[in-house]
């Protein structure tokens, strides 16, 4: 397969490198968080060492996309970290699987890119990455109420949802506590 997917507009996609590592890192510590509806809760997460190791897992499997401005340096203005799901990452968070889906696990796209349709193009490249290793499904968790209109309007179908509002601590408490219009987390899903 391609490492470049698709060049528009100056904005090339492709397959996301180990090397693309580190600037992706400062990237995300950047505006990622700023910008996802629960970054706030796992910003601090991130420095933990172990999100090295489980992301450069993700890279290497060749399933995660960059978009680089080429008329701007090669400055990252999107990506997707995508993964294969496994049975046993199922079981972990309680479900049960059957069939190995191509998971996007992050989709962002820099402020200054957002309403030109990029995040339509990493989701559709990402498609293709996960036909040609022949995944049978992709599947998004969508924490945003825009990615989760995105991933509709491309065909993809909501599975699973849920309010934030009604997901409360054993006090009964709500946990997350997002601005609107950022109200459900869906879990969206596509035949591939």
């Amino acid at each position: 397969m391609p490492t470049e997917l698709d060049s528009k507009d100056g904005i090339l996609i492709r397959i996301m490198t180990v090397a693309d590592y580190q600037p992706l890192k400062t990237l995300m510590r950047g505006n990622f968080f700023k910008g996802e509806p629960l970054g706030e809760l796992y910003e601090e997460e991130w420095v933990k060492e172990y999100h090295d190791e489980f992301y450069l897992s993700k890279i290497k499997q060749g399933t995660c996309l960059l978009a680089v401005d080429e008329n701007n340096g090669g400055r990252i203005v999107g990506y997707v970290l995508a993964h294969a799901q496994t049975p046993d990452d199922v079981e972990k968070y309680r479900k049960k699987a059957a069939a190995k889906p191509l998971l996007s696990h992050i989709t962002h796209v820099d402020a200054s890119m957002r309403g030109k349709g990029l995040g339509s193009r990493l989701a559709a490249a990402l498609m293709e990455v996960g036909r040609s290793k022949d995944f049978p499904l992709m599947a998004a968790h969508c924490t945003s109420f825009y990615s989760a209109r995105l991933k509709k309007a491309l065909g993809m179908e909501c599975v699973y949802s849920i309010a934030y509002a009604d997901y409360k601590d054993a006090s009964g408490q709500v946990v997350f506590k997002p601005a609107a219009p950022h109200t459900h987390l869906r879990v969206m899903v596509i035949k591939l």
